[in-house]
Formats: C-alpha cells, structure tokens, sequence
C-alpha cells in the first residue's frame, strides 16, 4: 500500500492537490483546492492510487457485491477499484436535483454495496446514494473514497475507508488569515 507521503506526492504531480488562495463554490476561501480528476487523467499515478486504495478495501469489507458511485466524481474511480476488485460497478445520476439509477443499473434486495466517491467532504452524495440502498432492501457495508477531507464531521456515520486523509481548512471572508 501506499504511504501517506507516496499518496500526497502523486497529488500534487498531478495536480490533484494544489495550494494557493482558492475562493470555493460555497463561497469560503481555502489555501488548498483538490480536483481528483486530475488524478484520474493520469493513468499510471491513478493506478498505483487505485490499487493501493482497493487492498485498503479488501481489509476493511470482506464481503460485498456491488459497488455503487455518484456521478460524476466517483464513476472513474468506482469503475478502476471495480475492475481491481472484479465486482459490478454502477453509478447513480442526478436527475431534477436527486440521484436516481438509470440505464437499467439495479441494486437487488440483500445485496450488499459498497459506496465510492473520489472526495469525501459532507458526505451528502454518499448518504444521497446510501438512500438508493436503502430504498431496495440492500445493505451498506461501507463507505470508501481517494481523498477524505471531512475532517470526521461528514455526515457519514460508518468509518469511512480512504487511501488519503486530508484536513484542509476553510474560511469565511471575515476570518482570512494574513
């Protein structure tokens, strides 16, 4: 498996992780900024990421059927650790505002799914997703991601597996620091 060290490097060559002043989408100012999808548009660092995060799961949920991933984030990511894994692997879409399964992709009563993300930060697609589970009668071994940057207040209750932990702060306009 890969270090932390070793996971941290190859973010930040791919820029997956890069530092600066970074104004996110919520509004809160930042002095790092992660984009897995960088990460992803290299094959070979996401690989070894991948691989090293797959052996991570292997140890943590011994047993389970299908992984599910929202979209967008987490189909590349929910395919490669799939293919590694040899397990099925879907996704769910947004559609009007709430994930939902679609091109005929099922989750099967008393299947037990695995929830992949790229990023973990609130949680909020995953426990979106964890609702699609729910809804069939299936059951959630788990929860996995490359980056958990939820600094233990996700929303998400189960332990979540990650081939890296970062705490990365924000900050309101009002409280920047120098």
């Amino acid at each position: 498996m890969l270090s932390y060290e070793e996971s941290l490097k190859i973010l930040k060559e791919t820029k997956a992780l890069i530092e600066g002043h970074f104004i996110l989408s919520s509004g809160l100012h930042s002095p790092k900024y992660v984009q897995c999808a960088q990460l992803l548009s290299k094959p070979k660092k996401a690989s070894r990421v991948c691989i090293s995060l797959a052996e991570k799961i292997k140890l943590a949920f011994k047993d389970f059927d299908l992984i599910l991933s929202p979209a967008m984030g987490g189909i590349v990511i929910g395919y490669e650790i799939g293919r590694i894994l040899n397990k099925e692997t879907i996704f769910s879409e947004r559609v009007n505002g709430e994930f939902k399964l679609r091109r005929d992709f099922m989750i099967k009563k008393n299947n037990k799914v695995l929830i992949i993300e790229d990023v973990i930060t609130t949680g909020k697609s995953s426990i979106e997703c964890s609702q699609l589970v729910d809804a069939v009668g299936a059951k959630i071994v788990g929860y996995a991601c490359i980056i958990d940057r939820s600094n233990g207040k996700s929303l998400i209750k189960n332990k979540i597996i990650s081939q890296i932990k970062l705490e990365i702060p924000t900050y309101n306009k009002e409280n920047l620091p120098k």
